[in-house]
């Protein structure tokens, strides 16, 4: 999915962002939209070890909005919230 970051904006509520991610992808993007748990579907390109995924979740989100971001709840699991900071 070619999303844009307009297309993201949809998603953030309140500044924050609920994430399915999956990790150890060939690359890190943006794979859609899981409309049963509202959730954005991030493949990211790093293993989920010793915080690799989220250190590259993070950069890839902060890139794409411009903005700094981090994971509220979630940093062990696929299921992750991001808050974005204005």
């Amino acid at each position: 999915m070619a999303s844009s970051e307009t297309d993201i904006h949809r998603y953030i509520h309140n500044n924050r962002l609920s994430i399915i991610a999956k990790p150890s992808a060939p690359r890190t993007e943006i794979l859609g939209r899981d409309e049963s748990r509202k959730a954005l579907r991030v493949a990211i390109a790093a293993p989920p070890d010793k915080d690799k995924a989220n250190v590259e979740l993070i950069r890839f989100l902060s890139k794409l909005l411009g903005k700094r971001v981090g994971i509220v709840s979630g940093r062990t699991s696929k299921k992750k919230v991001v808050e974005i900071v204005e």
